[in-house]
């Protein structure tokens, strides 16, 4: 009988399982859950505001992909895992499996009064397409950028892609010669945005909203929204443009599980990325939660090298092997300003920040075209 794996998302996670697990495997079963056949490239969300990217470029048909790599295709909610990880309940009916790969990302803390005034551009494209026609639609005012965590669960943020549309939003406003007609401000609940990726690079992007001209308010607790306003424990801040990256969480679904959630709501794992007391279930991604450094990155790059990991796990202990391979923490981020681009490079023995420049924008998109080139055309 085929052996079942069951891969539960679409994303950077589950596109890289797939393929680690046809470097070992030609023949043995895979079956992903979700709810298009499709891959959202969310790392270029940051260019559609400015008109450098639209929805079909980073829209993804995965079918061609699938049938490449003799995978079946299973639209669907996944609303609950049953049989110690060897069921998974959706939408569209029940999937059995011998191993499971849960790669389904996490979900934003919408629990902040008014939040549904602001727009959280990572989930997806048409937050994104919103934020492009809100601004284009302007002819003056105030915007507020900013980005809030998992109290329970410090690594359950995403800093990165604000950063990005900061400086994205002013570098676009001053190409449109509309700058003046606008105030900047960006807020954050942390003293030092950004802290994640190094001392340094905390000074260079408070150092770039300083020479933009972008306001700042920081070091206060989030309390709410309204439509034109931020409210924090430090005051409130008149608006007519809310961007805002709530923390994160663990996937809803969990909760109708047996598996272990960490304090801030994701799913348990070990640098093994497995499930502990889950026999062949493992998680990579924003839907788990790992051991660490306190920097450790929510991020692509991460979820790809944890998806490695977890697949070449899984497919020993199929084998009857002991859990061996495990992953490394290593944070690379282009913060690209729609112009330029500043590298932020951590591990556990090193942190590197090169300052801003054009070389590194065009790196960011040439990244882009090879990292999708296999999916457009595989």
């Amino acid at each position: 009988m085929t052996t079942k794996i069951t891969i539960i998302g679409a994303g950077f996670a589950a596109l890289t399982a797939i393929k680690e697990i046809r470097k070992r495997d030609k023949h043995i079963g895979i079956t992903l859950i979700a709810p298009k056949a499709e891959f959202i490239y969310l790392p270029s969300l940051i260019w559609i505001p400015s008109g450098q990217r639209s929805g079909d470029d980073l829209r993804i048909d995965l079918i061609a992909f699938f049938k490449k790599n003799n995978v079946t295709f299973h639209a669907g909610m996944v609303t609950g895992i049953k049989d110690e990880g060897r069921t998974v309940i959706t939408d569209n009916g029940d999937i059995q499996n011998d191993a499971l790969l849960i790669a389904s990302g996490g979900r934003f803390i919408k629990k902040l009064p008014g939040i549904e005034n602001a727009i959280t551009i990572c989930e997806g494209i048409e937050a994104a397409e919103k934020m492009r026609d809100k601004i284009k639609s302007m002819d003056g005012g105030t915007i507020t950028l900013g980005f809030g965590g998992n109290p329970k669960e410090p690594s359950a943020m995403r800093g990165g892609p604000m950063f990005e549309l900061l400086f994205g939003l002013d570098t676009q406003l001053r190409q449109e010669g509309r700058r003046d007609k606008f105030k900047i401000i960006f807020f954050s609940p942390a003293k030092k945005p950004g802290a994640r990726l190094g001392e340094g690079a905390v000074k260079g992007i408070l150092g770039q909203m300083d020479k933009r001209g972008i306001e700042t308010h920081l070091g206060h607790k989030m309390k709410g929204f309204t439509a034109n306003k931020v409210t924090t424990e430090g005051g409130e801040i008149d608006t007519d443009l809310i961007i805002f990256m709530p923390g994160m969480t663990g996937p809803s679904f969990a909760l109708n599980t047996a598996m272990p959630l960490s304090p801030g709501g994701l799913i348990q794992s070990n640098m093994n990325c497995s499930v502990e007391g889950f026999e062949h279930v493992y998680v990579a991604g924003d839907a788990g939660s790992f051991p660490g450094p306190d920097w450790k990155p929510k991020q692509a790059h991460m979820a790809d090298l944890q998806a490695v990991a977890a697949i070449n796990n899984m497919l020993d202990g199929l084998e009857g092997n002991a859990a061996t391979h495990t992953f490394k923490y290593e944070l690379a981020c282009i913060i690209d300003s729609n112009d330029k681009g500043t590298l932020a490079y951590r591990t556990e023995k090193r942190t590197l920040v090169l300052p801003p420049c054009r070389l590194l924008h065009h790196t960011k998109k040439l990244f882009e075209w090879w990292y999708l080139r296999g999916y457009k055309n595989p």
